[in-house]
């Protein structure tokens, strides 16, 4: 009677254990199904909205504080993103977010996407691994005269 109950309970393990494993590769499909939507580069139509948001405005409406009068990213900085195509962690702790309600006006991404300034530039960062999908370079720039 023993060897039946315990196979019986070892049977309900093995049962649970590949419902979890389905769910769990049901859950990645559709993940990645969702990615497939949505291309990794900023949209024309995002773009656009930028665009229009920070040339509509005058030149210190709409900028994060401190951002009007700010340089280009110093040379060693700049050489980095560009050999690494990812974010040193000295420039992680400088970006800033869109202002909100330019970020209302834009499509949604994916939760683990960010759409953030760096310096002039809007770039849209992948947060699992600080690598840069797209960059909309001198935007602030442009639009403040500098």
């Amino acid at each position: 009677m023993k060897t039946f109950k315990n196979s019986s309970i070892a049977m309900q393990a093995a049962l649970l254990f590949v419902a979890f494993v389905c769910l769990y590769l049901f859950g990645v499909a559709a993940a990645l199904a969702l990615n497939k939507d949505r291309a990794a580069y900023f949209l024309p139509e995002e773009r656009k909205i930028i665009y229009e948001y920070y040339h509509r405005s005058s030149p210190s409406k709409g900028l994060p504080p401190g951002l009007a009068k700010k340089g280009k990213l110093p040379p060693g900085l700049q050489k980095q993103l560009d050999k690494n195509g990812k974010l040193p962690p000295g420039l992680q702790k400088r970006l800033e977010p869109l202002p909100r309600d330019l970020e209302v006006r834009l499509p949604q991404l994916p939760e683990y996407w960010e759409r953030v300034i760096l310096e002039r530039d809007v770039i849209l960062v992948d947060r699992r691994t600080n690598r840069i999908l797209d960059i909309i370079e001198n935007i602030i720039g442009l639009a403040t005269g500098q």
